[in-house]
């Protein structure tokens, strides 16, 4: 018999979300301790399903949940999840260096870091160049903004990033908000697609980022 809680994060993993400390502390602390793993993953087995996760450290992981045995409507169904994500890539990695570059940050957002709508908004106003990107950003079909203004392109991304599960924002009525572990399994997509197609995507960052330097 699973407790509310472990009830609670079976829904929540079956529904495609990812659990972690930001979106689920009291789950993640579950799927954190052995024995709560264990009776959810006893839960899952029993529908051909199997509890997955990225990241490392005590605080880093992010669960969501896989297939254990992968028959043709399995494939069908992760390969529709796949195309999603890279539909998504470009759209959101041009995002994210655009917040790391506007908040001048050393690495891009992880989960559990905080995001104030209302600051970025302002850096972006005052660079030209912020602008150009967040309006080229703002109108990728993934977030589908048709404003031309600052305020309603941004506030359309966040609201997407809120929809898609890569950001939430706890209290209505402040404009921050916290990333999730689903950009950590987008960090793994990435590495993923990055080790698999050889593209080297690190040294080629870390060469623009010297270029930008000079």
């Amino acid at each position: 018999m699973l407790s509310t809680t472990a009830q609670q994060v079976v829904e929540q993993l079956l529904r495609g979300q990812f659990i972690c400390r930001t979106t689920n502390e009291e789950g993640w602390r579950l799927l954190k301790s052995p024995a709560g793993r264990e009776k959810v993953e006893d839960f899952l087995g029993q529908l051909n399903r199997t509890l997955a996760q990225v990241g490392t450290g005590n605080d880093g992981d992010v669960f969501f949940c896989g297939y254990r045995a992968l028959n043709e409507s399995e494939r069908r169904v992760i390969s529709q999840q796949f195309k999603d994500i890279c539909h998504a890539l470009t759209p959101m990695v041009e995002w994210l260096v655009l917040v790391q570059e506007a908040t001048a940050q050393d690495a891009p957002l992880t989960e559990g870091a905080a995001v104030r709508l209302g600051e970025l908004q302002t850096i972006v106003e005052d660079t030209p160049a912020f602008r150009e990107k967040l309006a080229k950003i703002s109108h990728f079909r993934f977030f589908n903004s048709t404003s031309t203004q600052v305020d309603g392109q941004i506030k359309q991304v966040f609201k997407r990033l809120v929809d898609e599960g890569y950001l939430i924002r706890p209290n209505p009525d402040k404009q921050i908000y916290i990333a999730t572990g689903k950009l950590d399994y987008l960090y793994e997509v990435i590495r993923f697609i990055d080790e698999t197609e050889g593209l080297n995507l690190e040294a080629q960052a870390e060469t623009a980022s010297q270029a930008s330097l000079l």
